[in-house]
C-alpha cells in the first residue's frame, strides 16, 4: 500500500511539472525500485502532433557522457589505454595544435586522459561559453539548421573563438570539447567509428536495442519516432546542426534502455567495483554537493544543505536529462524534460524524487 502511494505522488508530481510549464513540450520518467515495489515508468506531452510514449526515444544529452567515460573504463580494463596517458598520444597533430594556450603558455601537452574525463584540462566548452567573438555555438545551430558539423569542426571553432581557463588540472571547468576529443582518441584507439564502438562494448552486450549515437541506426528501430527536442522553444530535433552533439551528448535511447544500462553498472557486470570507485574518487568540484569524476555526478552530504538522504550517483544533461541510482533507497531515478537549458531543473526535479522515496 505504501508503495502505491509513493508511486502515485511521484506521478502527480511528474505531471504537475509539465503541464505547468508551457516550455515543456514532452518529458519523461522511469522510476524503479524492486526493494520498495516501486515501477513507475511514464511520458507526458507529445511529438508533433501525436502523444508521447514512455518507450519513446530522446536525445539523452549529457548522460551520454557517462556513456562515454565508461566505454574508455572498458578499455582501461582490456589494457588497451590508460586515464594517465597523455591526450596528444591519439590525435593528428592538427587537432591539438595550439588547443590549450593559457597565458601565452601552451600547456596542449600537459593533457592527460583523465582530465579530459572528469573536466580538469581547462579547456573551454564550446556549448556554453561565451566566445571571444561572433555568434555562440547555439546561435550557430539555430541560425543555420542545415550545417553539418564534425567533431574536428567543433574543436577547431572552439579553438578559434574561445579560450582556455587554468592549466591541466588545476581547476574544474565543464568542457563538451574536452568530450569530443575523448571520442577522437576513442576512434584511434578502436580503429572504429565512435558509434560502432559504441555499439561493439556497450549497446550490443546488454542489449539496448534502442540506443545509438546520433547519425546512426540501433539495433532495433522503435515503432515510436525520436521525441522533439528543443532549444530556445525551437524543435531542433531535425536540424542538420544538430550533428554538433558526439562523445558528449549524442546518444538517443529510451527510459527503458538507459536502466539496463544503469543496472549493468550498479551490479558490476560492465565494469568492475574498483574501476567504478576510481571513477568517483578522482573528481573535481561540480557544484556545491555535487562532485564531477570520469563521466560520473557524485552527490554528497553537506550539512543542512544536502542531507545524506539525497546521496546518489549518475549523470545528468542540459536539457534537463537525469539518470542516477540512489544506493540508499536501491532505486533508479531516470528521465527527461527534453529542452536545452534545463539542466539545473533535470536535478532539482531528481532531488524532488529523491525526496518522495524516503
Amino acid at each position: 500500500m505504501e508503495g502505491q502511494v509513493t508511486i502515485r505522488k511521484i506521478e502527480e508530481h511528474f505531471r504537475k511539472k509539465v503541464q505547468k510549464d508551457p516550455t515543456i513540450h514532452n518529458a519523461y520518467l522511469l522510476v524503479e525500485s524492486e526493494k520498495n515495489d516501486l515501477h513507475v515508468n511514464m511520458a507526458e506531452g507529445t511529438t508533433g502532433n501525436t502523444p508521447v510514449h514512455a518507450q519513446q526515444p530522446y536525445y539523452i544529452a549529457s548522460v551520454s557522457k557517462l556513456f562515454t567515460s565508461v566505454l574508455f573504463a572498458i578499455l582501461v580494463e582490456k589494457g588497451m589505454c590508460s586515464f594517465d596517458e597523455y591526450m596528444t598520444k591519439y590525435l593528428e597533430p592538427n587537432v591539438y595544435h595550439n588547443l590549450h594556450v593559457y597565458q601565452g603558455k601552451d600547456y596542449t601537452n600537459g593533457i592527460q586522459l583523465k582530465h579530459l574525463l572528469n573536466h580538469t584540462s581547462g579547456l573551454q566548452d564550446f556549448l556554453e561559453d561565451k566566445p571571444t567573438r561572433g555568434k555562440s555555438m547555439v546561435e550557430l545551430v539555430l541560425n543555420d539548421p542545415a550545417h553539418q558539423w564534425t567533431p574536428r569542426e567543433v574543436i577547431t571553432w572552439a579553438k578559434e573563438n574561445m579560450r582556455p581557463f587554468f592549466p591541466p588540472g588545476q581547476g574544474f571547468h565543464y568542457s563538451d570539447t574536452g568530450y569530443h576529443l575523448l571520442g577522437l582518441i576513442i576512434e584511434n584507439i578502436t580503429n572504429q567509428p565512435l558509434h560502432e564502438a559504441y555499439h561493439q562494448y556497450i549497446f550490443q552486450p546488454l542489449q539496448m536495442t534502442n540506443s545509438y549515437l546520433h547519425g546512426s541506426t540501433p539495433i532495433e528501430k522503435s515503432k515510436y519516432p525520436v521525441a522533439d527536442l528543443y532549444i530556445q522553444n525551437v524543435n531542433i530535433v531535425n536540424h542538420q546542426s544538430l550533428s554538433i552533439v558526439y562523445a558528449g551528448g549524442g546518444i538517443v535511447s529510451t527510459n527503458k534502455d538507459l536502466l539496463t544500462f544503469m543496472k549493468a553498472l550498479v551490479e558490476e557486470k560492465i565494469i568492475g567495483k574498483n574501476m567504478i570507485q576510481k571513477m568517483k574518487a578522482d573528481c573535481g568540484k561540480f557544484f556545491l554537493g555535487i562532485d564531477y569524476g570520469y563521466g560520473i555526478m557524485n552527490i554528497k552530504t553537506v550539512p543542512i544543505l544536502m542531507p545524506a538522504k539525497y546521496n546518489a550517483w549518475g549523470n545528468a544533461g542540459s536539457t534537463g536529462s537525469f539518470m542516477f541510482y540512489h544506493p540508499g533507497k536501491e532505486a533508479y531515478v531516470i528521465g527527461s524534460f527534453n529542452h536545452f537549458g534545463y539542466g539545473q531543473k533535470g536535478i532539482r526535479f531528481l532531488l524532488q524524487v529523491v525526496n518522495k522515496l524516503s
